[in-house]
């Protein structure tokens, strides 16, 4: 029988894996010089409401494009991570009506993936002294020591168990699933449309529940049934090693996911990073110092023949005379050696 190809992977070009950065909305020339520099060509980007139209992404397109630089994905924080619609609000139309012509701007501007994260209160942290902590919750997420005394993320799901819900009440996981239901049903056509990929990011942590409220994907599984229910091609995930890692055994087996997702044409975009040990309590650590052999993983991923972008995720912070730049570019660096060693293997 012959295998069916996804029709979105048409947007996916040129093929083969590509090296993302993050930038800032309103990054400096120099920065992006300093991109370049490294060689990075693919980045992507966090808008707000207003800077996530037309005018605003295309300045910032054709500034990249002078250095040489491809804006891959784009991300709206009040769409990608909107409590109306993760919570099932009375709003939630009027937002996936404002997502909908999000998708119409990008695909204007020829990007063809952006993100969503059934996280109403973004990425959760944790600190020493007990408080959960988010861009929503206030805080810093670089709460602790890792390598050298560089500051890093930590979660102990000891205080994330004892924090208040942050809602009035708690939402079940069938509640979140009837919710993502219903968004991947309103959008996805959209999606189809317009050639603009989303790609879903699994919880953070992969728990049950946090704070009051069920997380909708916290394994391998939840994928699948995310999958099942959107029944599009547009819908895909973003591959994020360190959830993978955080969870162990509980998320899945890494390796053979990667295989399998890859294989099926569901991974749209790769978040690289690694952690010191499993759930319930972790700290990310530098690309090459926690508990995973990136190279393997890197080399799962050549393999499988993923095509798309893999970028440093949540990398620690070092001391302020090295500062954004230098944290950048050790994880590029060591990005680029990993990948080249492993197509290299590849090849032989």
């Amino acid at each position: 029988m012959e295998e069916r190809k996804s029709s979105a992977m048409q947007y996916q070009q040129p093929e083969g894996i590509k090296l993302s950065v993050q930038i800032p909305p309103d990054v400096s020339d120099e920065y992006l010089q300093f991109l370049q520099q490294m060689g990075v060509e693919y980045c992507y980007t966090w808008v707000s409401d207003e800077q996530a139209c037309y005018e605003f992404l295309s300045g910032l397109k054709e500034r990249t494009e002078r250095f040489g630089i491809k804006i891959y994905n784009v991300g709206t924080m009040n769409l990608g991570k909107s409590e109306a619609i993760l919570l099932g609000r009375e709003d939630r139309d009027e937002a996936i009506e404002r997502f909908g012509e999000f998708l119409h701007t990008l695909s204007a501007l020829d990007i063809h993936t952006t993100t969503v994260t059934w996280e109403p209160n973004n990425t959760l942290s944790t600190t020493p002294d007990g408080r959960v902590v988010s861009d929503r919750l206030g805080g810093h997420w670089a709460n602790t020591d890792t390598r050298g005394g560089a500051r890093a993320r930590i979660v102990d799901m000891a205080v994330m168990e004892q924090a208040p819900w942050t809602q009035e009440r708690q939402y079940t996981k069938e509640e979140i699933w009837d919710n993502f239901t219903y968004f991947a049903k309103k959008l996805l056509p959209t999606a189809e449309k317009t050639g603009v990929r989303i790609a879903l990011h699994p919880n953070d942590p992969p728990v049950d529940s946090c704070l009051g409220i069920a997380t909708l994907i916290q394994c391998c599984e939840d994928y699948r049934k995310a999958f099942e229910i959107a029944d599009s091609d547009f819908l895909g995930m973003e591959f994020c090693v360190g959830c993978w890692l955080e969870g162990g055994e509980k998320f899945g087996s890494l390796m053979e996911n990667i295989r399998e997702f890859v294989e099926q044409d569901k991974v749209f975009i790769v978040h690289f990073r690694n952690v010191d040990g499993t759930l319930p309590c972790f700290t990310e650590t530098f690309v090459d110092d926690g508990y995973q052999d990136m190279y393997q993983v890197m080399k799962a991923f050549v393999k499988a023949g993923y095509n798309g972008t893999l970028t440093m995720d949540h990398t620690p912070q070092m001391v302020p005379l090295a500062g954004s730049v230098g944290e950048t570019a050790y994880a590029v660096g060591y990005l680029k050696a990993l990948l080249q060693a492993a197509e290299d293997e590849a090849a032989m």
